[in-house]
């Protein structure tokens, strides 16, 4: 028995000892790596684009139906496996997150699309009819330069890529749920990049509000109407994704993984875990 996810990075995974992109049809993908159905880690950004298929898709513990015209997309450390019924194909798009470096001088860009959050609702985007000729032509021209290797091949894939960013990113803020100020957006972000990298330290909303030079009722109000989640909620569905992350490493204790997220005690955790367990969540 496994007692931890695997974790993998491009050169895994390619044939040519590629290390900052993959592009591959997602049959051909699937048959060469077979063991990806089971749960793992990237260390990636990963990109799924569904024509043919059926099943399920569980991305950090939260399951989604599998169905064409669908695209999924991944950060860096997900969890994510999939169960699939019948025969699958689309596209499959992996680069590294220095992929784009050399071509953007803003290190962020990514950040500022809603399904690069690594939040499970927004990474799961159903293709509108009048879409699906457009970002399939995106696709199949993705495909023919990773295949091509023709001069400023890789400068062109990632032109393609960006194309896509922005043509997905603008049904994101159409959406009711996005339709916020740019500024508001980004203080909602820089909080969750916040919360991403102190999770373990800081478990209150006002020391995060401190960070962001505003007050905790504002980081509240302005959480509820971009997440639907208080800023409470934020840091505590944060700690819980970690904490069923690292209790399926069965080589750790429960003592151990409380340790692991600043926890007094192991009492402190398990009480913790069961109360996130039962408090039904608010899907937009």
């Amino acid at each position: 028995m496994k007692t931890q996810f695997p974790i993998f990075n491009i050169c895994n995974l390619s044939q040519s000892n590629q290390e900052d992109i993959i592009i591959s049809r997602f049959a051909s993908y699937l048959e060469k790596h077979q063991n990806l159905i089971l749960s793992h880690k990237h260390s990636f950004y990963h990109l799924v684009l569904f024509t043919e298929g059926a099943g399920s898709h569980a991305i950090d513990f939260q399951s989604f139906l599998v169905k064409p015209y669908q695209l999924y997309f991944m950060v860096p450390g997900q969890v994510h496996s999939w169960s699939f019924e019948g025969k699958v194909d689309g596209y499959v798009v992996n680069f590294s997150t220095q992929f784009f470096q050399s071509l953007l001088l803003k290190t962020d860009y990514l950040e500022q699309f809603p399904f690069f959050s690594g939040s499970g609702e927004d990474s799961v985007v159903d293709l509108p009819d009048n879409l699906q000729p457009i970002v399939l032509d995106l696709f199949e021209k993705l495909v023919y330069e990773s295949e091509a290797l023709q001069r400023l091949s890789q400068d062109m894939v990632r032109v393609l890529l960006l194309q896509l960013f922005i043509l997905i990113g603008r049904l994101n803020f159409e959406n009711p749920t996005h339709q916020a100020t740019a500024f508001n957006y980004t203080l909602v972000r820089k909080y969750q990049k916040l919360v991403e990298k102190n999770y373990t330290s800081l478990k209150l909303p006002k020391e995060y509000a401190e960070l962001l030079f505003i007050t905790p009722s504002h980081l509240n109000t302005l959480c509820n109407e971009m997440l639907g989640l208080s800023a409470g909620e934020v840091i505590r569905d944060r700690i819980m994704l970690e904490a069923k992350r690292l209790l399926t490493n069965l080589a750790l204790t429960i003592s151990e993984v409380a340790d692991q997220l600043n926890f007094a005690d192991n009492s402190y955790f398990t009480k913790f875990f069961k109360k996130s367990c039962r408090r039904p969540r608010q899907i937009n």
